[in-house]
């Protein structure tokens, strides 16, 4: 070990205060870094920040070099706490590792392992064999949920799922005749617009499109560029050219997913306006297979994705145990015995076969519940 490690000392209470900012830095980035994960990096010396980054645009620069390249050198013997472990193999850019060692940091708080086999503990080792101290699991638990979609799609090669729904006080999504319902307050759509830039993208299905023929867009001010990819569901390529997310598709990136039987027309159609089309086989007529979908989707690097509709979907999604996470908006209002069921023939309660109720909190006069893999 070199003298700078052996000199560092740690404070418990001083180190999860740090790790909690490196966290706070890393969700930044959340729905704008895939397909690398959002990290946060924090450079301290003598208890004092002298450097702060997190995981740039478009996965580059990472966390702990914008955070070096801030502390210059005052890097030298102080310690760096990281919510992922630095990557150790040559990409696009240098590896993290080697900056940290050239910085001379003396000690690093690594909050998780990462599972991608290029890193898998040889950033931590590669630290190691240069005289650095390295301490792994300091927020071991919320890393897992901060990195959950880099872990989904590096262990199971598809996207972290999160089902959202806005539900009345009697279950239902939409009015009589599958008429579309304000049922969410103000305050409620907000956070929805929220979660949307958190996400790499969004899906949705045909049904929904042409119902309410949302934009599908993160429409806070100046957030509108944090807007997620635009994911349609539509076996027949039938999406209108009309709804907004064909209209603005070169604004916003639309991608649609069309049967292998579906027309060739339909897809050039849908092409010469922006839109990227896929193609992949029926499970049943009309169905896709959802599975391949998510395969596709994180082959193209998308780690996060939030299923906001409709009903089918989001049945379809349950019923093939496709979902990780969930936030349900309660609303007070009802729509009555005719209205839509939020899922396709299930009970809302159907949610409860893999999902765990976790929290609860009051957003204006609606309460969004979460819920996690059990």
């Amino acid at each position: 070990m070199s003298l700078a490690a052996s000199q560092v000392s740690s404070d418990p209470a001083l180190d999860q205060r740090f790790m909690s900012l490196a966290f706070a830095l890393g969700r930044r980035g959340l729905g704008n870094t895939w397909p690398n994960p959002a990290v946060g990096a924090v450079v301290v010396k003598n208890g004092v920040v002298v450097g702060r980054g997190w995981t740039q645009p478009g996965g580059r620069p990472h966390a702990e070099t914008v955070a070096l390249k801030r502390a210059r050198d005052a890097a030298r013997g102080a310690t760096l706490y990281v919510t992922l472990e630095p990557c150790s193999h040559e990409g696009k850019t240098k590896p993290c590792a080697d900056a940290i060692i050239a910085a001379k940091i003396a000690r690093v708080v690594s909050a998780l392992e990462d599972p991608n086999p290029e890193v898998k503990g040889q950033g931590h080792a590669k630290l190691k064999a240069r005289g650095i101290a390295v301490e792994v699991g300091l927020g071991e638990e919320e890393a897992e949920r901060a990195h959950a979609g880099h872990i989904r799609r590096i262990r199971d090669g598809r996207p972290q799922v999160m089902l959202k729904l806005a539900v009345s006080a009697d279950g239902k999504v939409g009015g009589a005749g599958r008429k579309p319902v304000a049922i969410s307050a103000p305050a409620a759509r907000e956070r929805v617009f929220e979660l949307r830039a958190q996400s790499d993208a969004i899906l949705v299905g045909i049904g929904t499109v042409i119902a309410d023929d949302p934009a599908l867009t993160c429409r806070l001010p100046g957030m509108q560029e944090h807007s997620p990819v635009r994911v349609v569901l539509d076996a027949r390529l039938r999406v209108p050219l009309a709804t907004a997310v064909v209209a603005t598709a070169r604004e916003t990136p639309t991608w649609v997913f069309g049967s292998t039987k579906a027309s060739a027309m339909n897809e050039e159609i849908l092409r010469a306006k922006g839109v990227e089309v896929f193609r992949v086989k029926e499970k049943k007529k009309g169905q896709l297979d959802i599975a391949r979908v998510l395969k596709i989707l994180a082959e193209r690097g998308i780690t996060r994705l939030m299923v906001e509709g409709g009903p089918i979907v989001a049945a379809s999604f349950l019923a093939a145990k496709l979902v990780d996470e969930a936030v349900i908006f309660h609303a007070p209002v009802t729509i009555g015995k005719d209205g839509v069921d939020a899922l396709e023939g299930m009970k809302l309660k159907a949610l409860t076969k893999t999902l765990r109720s976790v929290s609860r909190e009051d957003i204006g006069p609606d309460q969004l519940e979460r819920f996690e893999r059990k």
